[in-house]
């Protein structure tokens, strides 16, 4: 349970540079080259490796690699609305709740197994 709980953290930690890097030179560095946006976004996007590299290494340990592309998708939408939001001034929209709402069954699919391992 440790594993999971610190992949889960780096993970998210991870996410959240991510997401910077992909999105807020779109707001921030508008009126920048294209080029300048890539450079800042890999400089960013350093950090973020330097997370999601150990983070899977160490829920691979214990998660299968499905299970472990599922979670890192929950992340990223769990990390991305609040960005989107707050950072980025989107208006909140229904089609999140619709995509959060897929991702849930694909986690339900991705970890049914496991769950039916766990009752027996």
């Amino acid at each position: 349970m440790r594993e999971i709980g610190l992949t889960i953290g780096l993970l998210s930690i991870s996410n959240v540079f991510m997401t910077f890097a992909w999105y807020a030179h779109l707001k921030d560095l508008s009126t920048k080259p294209w080029l300048v946006a890539a450079l800042i976004s890999w400089g960013i996007a350093f950090f973020e490796y330097m997370l999601q590299v150990p983070a899977n290494r160490i829920g691979f340990n214990v998660l299968s690699l499905g299970q472990l592309k599922i979670l890192q998708e929950v992340i990223t939408l769990s990390i991305f609305v609040p960005f989107s939001l707050f950072y980025m001034k989107e208006p909140l929209k229904l089609d999140y709740l619709w995509a959060g709402l897929c991702i849930l069954g694909a986690v339900y699919f991705i970890f049914r197994g496991n769950m039916a391992d766990a009752g027996s």
